[in-house]
């Protein structure tokens, strides 16, 4: 890539791109993105499914097409952002998923990337995400899939979403077996506050970042990545209140430690969480409808949370 250098090691606030081109239109997408760039934010998160449950087509892409479209309008842009997209959910079939979805054959991981890359106006992605696991192909021929296109240069970066952390280490041996290039991020769910043990997400295709996760990435030196990291508002937002499986005695602890943390750290509680999960080591994913959100999380960058703070969230958790 011509342009300044992107290499980043300490965690990073990661713009959340779900919504834009559905819920959030194209004026006030191209708003957010200005804002968080100006703000010194690289990474930007979407994917080729982006958002087929909101969008009238029944299909995935506008996403992709709105940050597109902003790249067009602002030359240079380019060389100052990084872009990570996924396959995996996109319908084949309007209207029709998960029956539908593209799946990690090589034909649907190849067609799957062609289409983000074209939808983006790019030569390449800095980091192509498998969205969820798909066991009715072979690993090796996903892995096989996602190496060809590091090699050729459509993909920088490969990573698993949503994925067990021993269907990731095979991969990555698998990838080894090949020569070609094995994941190196994760991206699962996780935020300060946890559900009850052995409840089930009500989100279709949600997977949590477990201890052992975490263990792992850092054993293995992975990136990890955390979305609902924010909890859709939940931690600011009366009229948002945390879903039913969240009721219960430690997280009505944590709830008081993040309230008197933010006093004290005269942060909101947003941005003591994103605190939080960077001093893991976690680049959390923000989406944002609005510029102040994104100005709020950007902020997060400066909230210091010290040892003990990290000890008593550690503690009532």
């Amino acid at each position: 890539m011509v342009g300044m250098d992107l290499t980043i090691t300490s965690p990073q606030i990661v713009l959340g791109t779900m919504d834009f081109g559905t819920r959030v239109d194209a004026d006030d997408a191209f708003a957010i993105l200005d804002r968080f760039v100006a703000g010194g934010g690289v990474w930007l998160d979407t994917a080729n499914c982006y958002s087929f449950w909101a969008d009238s087509s029944g299909v995935g892409g506008a996403s992709e097409r709105v940050i597109g479209a902003w790249l067009r309008a602002r030359p240079g842009a380019r060389d100052v952002v990084r872009i990570a997209t996924k396959v995996r959910q996109n319908p084949l079939v309007p209207h029709s998923w998960p029956q539908s979805a593209e799946g990690l054959s090589t034909r649907a991981v190849q067609t799957g990337v062609e289409d983000s890359l074209r939808r983006l106006g790019v030569d390449h992605v800095d980091l192509l995400w498998a969205h969820a696991e798909d066991r009715a192909v072979p690993l090796e021929e996903t892995v096989g899939a996602f190496g060809a296109l590091v090699a050729k240069g459509a993909a920088r970066r490969v990573g698993a979403a949503n994925h067990a952390a021993w269907r990731v280490e095979r991969a990555r041996s698998l990838a080894r077996e090949q020569g070609v290039e094995p994941w190196t991020a994760l991206q699962l769910r996780y935020s300060l506050v946890q559900p009850r043990p052995l409840t089930l997400l009500t989100e279709a295709g949600h997977r949590l970042l477990a201890d052992e996760d975490l263990d792992f990435a850092r054993s293995e030196g992975l990136s990890v990545w955390s979305y609902t990291s924010l909890m859709w508002g939940s931690y600011v937002r009366r009229d948002k209140p945390l879903p039913p499986t969240y009721d219960h005695p430690g997280n009505g602890r944590v709830l008081a430690v993040l309230e008197d943390a933010a006093g004290e750290l005269s942060a909101t509680r947003n941005q003591v969480v994103l605190a939080w999960l960077m001093r893991q080591g976690i680049d959390p994913i923000v989406g944002a409808s609005q510029v102040e959100q994104i100005e709020e999380a950007l902020a997060a960058r400066h909230v210091r949370l010290g040892d003990e703070h990290l000890a008593r969230f550690a503690e009532a958790r």
